[in-house]
């Protein structure tokens, strides 16, 4: 049965209230502030630095269906509305991180999910929701994201949705029961008492709005919000989106346990005002944790945050623009794979999707194509005993090379996810038994082009204690393309140094890797893939970046430019080298892979230190295959 919301005021809200620009101006940007203010209460109260320092939890402030009107990484409530069969009253919170029970409307255990109905005078006017990235919910493994599990019972204590406040009143003996199962509890519990504080200080924020212009022109106000969304995505999906189908594939390298690389395909057309993304054609699921479980609406909700950076970041970024797009995800595939399957490392597969928009996106029209390198998000987590026998655990995000892109060069080092932060240096080594020996951007990792992709950065962890670690990230087979005659970027890298001096090239998924006092970590992110003809960078821009670090002497020439011992620009030889390359190279390419994946996978051990995976595995459950003979 559908959930049921219990509303004791029964009059309707008045769709005819007239709505004039300004106060739809004020309430938008009322709506705003309110979710920044969401975060700023999380990160302010919160205890684990994953949320604290790196900022990974998302808040969003809903319409009565569920649609959000403002947030950043949105659209939970539709997936927990189909799955959730109770009621919704007044004063009800809800909790989850179970995938499976809320059709994807998030991915993996980790995330944990509050949802509050805001009521107004018995009648629902909107909803509050945030979610977070719980540091550890038990499982095999520290921090809960086991790259060998085979079912999702091996990543953590999972939650349907329940309600975790009833009528207002907190249920503590369900809280104590599920921070028990969680190696860090003291912060799972501080962070959630973090993330309901988040929700009232929306559901107050939302009253006030209310006092002033009343509920009827409140509630007209979201709907407008999301309908200027959907107008607005119309008109650039018209002006980039073709009618004849467009064709794009990636690849996750491997899936932690020596299989790869894994295919997302993904098909692209319009038919007048309405858009169809159909991943037919991707692989089935993995027998490891790579799996993705991808929500349809949190497909599209990635859709519009890829349109709206790259035309018109002004426009208010929200749910008003799903009904003109219809996603199709085969049952069974990585994107949308059977339960129990696990689920725990999707993100790598979750970044790639980033990728495969890109590269479809942009068919239609080039010049709006992004490179590749919004592709991992690694992983790095450390944890033991520390010399008091107190237990410590840390969680931390890597930053990587952001393409080049239309606008210009990609940053370097920076996030896949806009709004993160970098963790401090300074936080690390006061926290936790390590310190930073070194932290800086890679020369030559991002793709050369006329606009450069990011350099990707290398950190170096020296631990102070006997340990384990878990890295994942990806990446390190694959190149991250480059675009519009843009050159790939380089890939990641995990190099241990011992304290004895011996050296080991560590698989970019991998976890119980003891260390010892004295082991460093260099941990090597990729860098983003390069946008348009390294040929047309202006050299005086080349010659810059190699005075700033950034580009290396010999990577100066991939660009042709020459530059001297000293950091001049040799004017003429540029001018003499440019005018070889050209001639000698061959045709621009709209897409540049640096080889195809048969070349990768052949040169793989000579490039990389490590063995190219064998052919992936499928996984197939006893009731799934009874159901694909049916």
């Amino acid at each position: 049965m559908p959930a049921r919301i219990i509303e004791t005021n029964k009059t309707p809200f008045d769709a005819s209230v007239p709505l004039d620009p300004i106060t739809l101006d004020i309430v938008e940007n009322a709506l705003r502030n309110a979710r920044k203010e969401m975060d700023a209460v999380l990160f302010r109260t919160a205890m684990s630095p994953g949320i604290r320092e790196q900022h990974d939890a998302f808040p969003l402030i809903a319409n009565q269906e569920g649609k959000m009107v403002v947030g950043q990484f949105g659209s939970f409530i539709w997936g927990f509305l189909q799955g959730y069969d109770g009621t919704i009253e007044e004063g009800d919170i809800f909790l989850t991180n179970d995938p499976y029970s809320v059709s994807g409307a998030i991915s993996h255990l980790n995330d944990w999910l509050t949802l509050m109905p805001i009521f107004r005078d018995g009648r629902l006017v909107a909803w509050a929701a945030m979610f977070g990235h719980m540091t550890d919910v038990g499982g095999k493994v520290p921090g809960s994201l086991p790259t060998d599990a085979a079912m999702i019972y091996e990543e953590g204590i999972q939650i349907p949705p329940v309600k975790i406040y009833r009528k207002g009143e907190l249920q503590k003996d369900l809280l104590d029961l599920l921070v028990h199962n969680c190696r860090l509890p003291e912060w799972n519990r501080a962070d959630f008492f973090a993330i309901v504080a988040a929700l009232r200080l929306a559901e107050r924020r939302v009253f006030e709005i209310c006092d002033r212009f009343g509920e009827d022109r409140f509630v007209a106000a979201m709907r407008e919000m999301l309908d200027r969304n959907k107008r607005a995505m119309s008109a650039i999906m018209q002006m980039v989106i073709p009618e004849k189908k467009q064709y794009f594939e990636d690849y996750v390298d491997d899936d932690g346990t020596g299989y790869g690389p894994y295919k997302i395909a993904c098909s692209l057309w319009r038919e007048g005002d309405h858009v169809t993304f159909d991943f037919t054609g991707t692989d089935p699921q993995s027998p490891s944790s790579i799996n993705f479980f991808l929500n349809e609406e949190m497909f599209k909700m990635f859709v519009g945050a890829i349109f709206i950076n790259i035309f018109d970041p002004q426009i208010l970024f929200n749910d008003g623009f799903y009904d003109l797009f219809t996603v199709i995800i085969p049952p069974g595939c990585l994107l949308k794979p059977r339960k129990p399957a696990a689920l725990s490392t999707r993100t790598h597969m979750l970044a790639r999707i980033f990728d495969i928009m890109g590269g479809l996106l942009g068919q239609g029209a080039p010049e709006a194509l992004n490179a590749a390198g919004f592709s991992d998000s690694p992983h790095l987590m450390y944890s033991g005993f520390d010399e008091k026998g107190e237990w410590y655990q840390l969680f931390q995000i890597g930053f990587g090379g952001i393409p080049g892109r239309p606008a210009g060069d990609g940053p370097d080092g920076h996030s896949l996810w806009p709004e993160f932060m970098n963790v401090p240096n300074e936080f690390l080594e006061s926290y936790f038994p390590l310190r930073i020996v070194h932290y800086e951007s890679i020369a030559d990792s991002g793709g050369p082009g006329l606009h450069r992709g990011g350099n990707g950065i290398s950190m170096g962890y020296m631990f102070l204690e006997a340990g384990q670690i878990s890295i994942h990230d990806c990446r390190w087979l694959t190149h991250p393309w480059g675009v519009n005659g843009g050159l790939p970027a380089a890939r990641s890298s995990k190099i241990m140094v011992r304290a004895d001096g011996s050296r080991e090239i560590l698989p970019s998924k991998c976890d119980r890797i003891a260390v010892a006092p004295g082991d460093v970590l260099h941990f090597n992110t990729w860098g983003g893939g390069g946008w348009g003809d390294p040929l047309k960078r202006p050299a005086d821009l080349v010659a810059q970046d190699v005075a700033r670090g950034l580009v290396s002497m010999d990577g100066a020439r991939r660009y042709g430019v020459v530059v001297d011992a000293d950091g001049v620009l040799d004017t003429a030889a540029s001018e003499a080298l440019r005018a070889s390359m050209a001639a000698t190279r061959g045709p621009v390419q709209l897409f540049d892979r640096g080889g195809t994946l048969e070349e990768l996978m052949a040169r793989c051990k000579e490039e990389t230190g490590l063995e190219p995976p064998k052919p992936p595995r499928f996984q197939s459950w006893p009731m799934q295959r009874r159901q694909n003979a049916a």
